[in-house]
């Protein structure tokens, strides 16, 4: 769901992307507003995505893109067998720790961003297939990248809402307001 997003401070590029990422995660938080976590988890279109699932991946991937532009490891290693983990609840995982969690990771995202001497700072990809031989990105690229992915799953929630209970984006944003 798209919102206002009012314009940055003259010359805070920081803060407009920062800003823009804020204004999707609030998309998929106001999405699960209201759900049990039996809910959250349920998977009403043909995929197999749910929207505890996306929240779980969106804090995920967030997280792993900051751990890789600051050259550390993420939060969580996935390989080929728990990828799929990434996109659901396992053990005793709730919305509300996800939720938890991921204003962590939106936290730390801001520290990064707003520690990052330049925008245009780079750091390196690895070598795999779906970076298409990019050895490198910078920092602006990253912010940029965040919100797409960020967006990408935003406008997935509104679907799978919709598809639960008839709840539109609309209704969500008045919900969270009141």
């Amino acid at each position: 769901m798209v919102m206002h997003v009012n314009p940055e401070a003259r010359g805070d590029e920081r803060g407009a992307l920062l800003a823009f990422i804020a204004e999707q995660r609030g998309g998929i938080r106001r999405a699960l507003l209201g759900l049990t976590d039996e809910q959250a988890s349920s998977e009403p279109s043909a995929s197999e995505l749910s929207l505890a699932g996306l929240l779980k991946h969106v804090a995920e991937v967030e997280q792993g893109w900051i751990a890789r532009a600051q050259q550390i490891a993420p939060d969580t290693e996935r390989d080929a067998e728990t990828w799929g983990d990434s996109f659901r609840l396992v053990g005793d995982e709730s919305v509300k720790a996800v939720l938890d969690y991921y204003d962590d990771v939106a936290r730390r995202t801001e520290e990064f961003f707003r520690a990052a001497p330049s925008l245009d700072d780079t750091f390196p990809l690895p070598d795999q297939p779906w970076f298409h031989g990019c050895p490198a990105v910078s920092v602006r690229w990253l912010g940029l990248h965040l919100i797409r992915e960020t967006a990408r799953h935003a406008g997935h929630a509104d679907i799978i809402r919709e598809s639960l209970d008839g709840k539109t984006a609309f209704e969500l944003v008045a919900l969270a307001q009141s």
